[in-house]
């Protein structure tokens, strides 16, 4: 036996079943801030590290490494975002993600590079780049300044 339509909770979509809504967000409950803060110095140290395997990755299978490198990029991004639930929960991940690829960037002096000036290099800098701010402008459970909660609700 079937139930009526009206009975039946409405169908969410795909992201919204994935990264849950606004107001989802909005009431979950803010982490101590003990840690928020290992955390904010975890979620560093993974961008780091995500930086640089996804340097080697994106060049060792050239169509499959990027998206794999660039799905670990935005995997880390948007789980700093959502465990801390705060902007800056994002934003140091990329902040480490950048300083890592400033240093994979810069040749060696026998010459040998890590990043070349391909299209799979160049796709996967730009694009872990747009990631990263994308996640660091998603909506969180805090106020208006990164990294501070906001008023209990």
């Amino acid at each position: 036996m079937t139930e009526p339509a009206a009975a039946r909770p409405p169908r969410r979509s795909f992201p919204a079943a994935v990264l849950g809504t606004r107001e989802e967000r909005l009431a979950e409950p803010q982490p101590p801030r003990a840690a928020r803060v290992t955390a904010y110095a975890l979620f560093f140290l993974l961008g780091v590290a995500v930086s640089v395997c996804g340097s080697f990755v994106q060049a060792l299978w050239p169509p499959v490494g990027v998206l794999l490198a660039l799905a670990a990029t935005g995997a880390t991004f948007y789980a700093g975002l959502r465990v801390t639930g705060t902007r800056l929960g994002a934003a140091l991940p990329a902040a480490g993600w950048f300083m890592a690829m400033l240093l994979v960037i810069v040749p060696r002096p026998e010459g040998d590079n890590v990043l070349w000036s391909n299209a799979t290099s160049l796709g996967w800098l730009f694009a872990g780049s747009v990631l990263g701010v994308i996640c660091a402008t998603l909506p969180t459970r805090t106020s208006w300044f990164p990294g501070v909660p906001g008023p209990p609700r």
